[in-house]
């Protein structure tokens, strides 16, 4: 397949004659059993999903304040397309739980992720959110979000700083890019 006289200002001619790379890809997409139609839709959606992800902060301490320093202007969460912080777990995608779950507050948490349509995933933000932190020796703390709820991110830090979250933030696009929309691959 040769394309001749193609003029874009700023890239050579000479690039789009290698199309070697398009035969690779469809070949992979054709040996996993994925049509290159539905495989590019499926592609493209999920680009979409991934960047336009509205979290719902579950915000007890400390760390919930790092949450709201990373939405402010200063750093401004709107550049990943997250400016839009649900109130209602209905309308979320992603829950982040930052700071200390208490035992009382367990039930709570998870009435909320199960209010949560699918898909959604949890972001566990600081120490406390991923081990209980500095409480973890006492009675009340549960010793990580991952004992109540599954967790798909850990931000570690306490509290973590902005940059941090958005480095988190920033993995979970990239698991939501990753995932098949129309086909799930059986193992």
């Amino acid at each position: 397949m040769e394309i001749k006289n193609i003029y874009i200002k700023g890239i050579p001619n000479e690039e789009f004659k290698d199309t070697e790379y398009l035969e690779k890809y469809i070949e992979e997409l054709r040996a996993n059993g994925v049509p290159i139609v539905v495989g590019a839709l499926d592609d493209l959606i999920n680009w979409g999903r991934s960047n336009s992800i509205w979290p719902l902060a579950f915000a007890t301490s400390c760390c919930g304040i790092e949450f709201m320093a990373a939405a402010a202007a200063r750093h401004d969460l709107a550049r990943f397309g997250m400016e839009v912080t649900r109130n209602s777990p209905r309308q979320a995608d992603v829950i982040i739980v930052a700071g200390t779950i208490v035992h009382k507050m367990a039930p709570l948490l998870k009435r909320v992720y199960d209010q949560m349509a699918e898909p959604k995933y949890v972001v566990a933000m600081g120490s406390c959110a991923i081990s209980g932190g500095p409480f973890v020796n006492s009675y009340h703390v549960v010793k990580g979000v991952d004992e109540i709820i599954p967790v798909d991110v850990y931000v570690p830090g306490c509290p973590p700083r902005p940059e941090s979250l958005f480095y988190g933030l920033m993995q979970l696009q990239r698991k939501v890019k990753m995932e098949r929309f129309f086909f799930k691959v059986k193992k």
